[in-house]
């Protein structure tokens, strides 16, 4: 894996913190998804115009996506599930602006899923109280203790290496056809663009975001 050099660093004392293009990247997604949400949910109306309509249509799917999965008591599970959705989307989707994936770092991918981890385990807690959270890493049998306890942090390992390796994967095969290709690849890779970037940057969001939710609601009613 090519190491990512750091485009600059900030220097907080003895604290030096790399800043990378993965890590721009994402800076200039979140400032514009910010924005973009502040403008399309100004000025709501009872009648909805265009604009409010599109907003309206994709808060029901992810609201419907909760529901049906998880059920209707994991409703204030929307916000989170639908941000994750769509920051992730927009970061599998900027090779088709010729930027690098955010995804392809490992630790973009480790981080989203460590966020999702602690979520799932907290939500675990808040429903189920302390006790009951830790005496579950003990059931049927004493005897499973460890073998529970790697079942959990199997979660953000899986998650993780999943997004980072099946994007990865798909810039690798891309670059190689370009590669190959020399002149020629200025039209014919399009519909490798349209699988490894629209398809499977598509699939790849769906299952971590599916992962998730299932996780969040089998943890905590284990």
């Amino acid at each position: 894996m090519e190491e990512m050099k750091p485009l600059f660093t900030i220097v907080l004392g003895a604290l030096k913190i790399d800043i990378t293009s993965s890590i721009m990247v994402q800076w200039i997604i979140i400032i514009l998804v910010a924005i973009l949400a502040k403008v399309s949910t100004s000025n709501l109306k009872k009648v909805p115009d265009k604009k409010q309509s599109v907003v309206e249509m994709i808060f029901e799917a992810i609201r419907n996506l909760v529901s049906e999965n998880m059920g209707e008591e994991y409703i204030k599970f929307v916000p989170y599930v639908g941000t994750l959705a769509i920051f992730i989307l927009i970061m599998n989707f900027t090779p088709l602006i010729g930027v690098k994936a955010p995804t392809e770092d490992l630790s973009v991918a480790a981080g989203l899923a460590l966020i999702s981890f602690i979520i799932v385990q907290f939500n675990a807690i808040k429903r189920v109280g302390l006790g009951h959270y830790f005496k579950a890493y003990t059931e049927p049998v004493l005897p499973l203790l460890p073998l529970n306890i790697v079942e959990r942090l199997v979660l953000p390992v899986s998650l993780s290496l999943r997004l980072f390796g099946n994007l990865t994967a798909g810039a690798v095969v891309l670059g190689m056809i370009y590669g190959g290709m020399g002149h020629m690849a200025f039209l014919i890779p399009i519909p490798f663009h349209a699988f490894f970037d629209l398809f499977d940057g598509s699939i790849q969001m769906i299952v971590f975001v599916m992962l998730t939710m299932m996780n969040i609601k089998i943890i905590a009613e284990h």
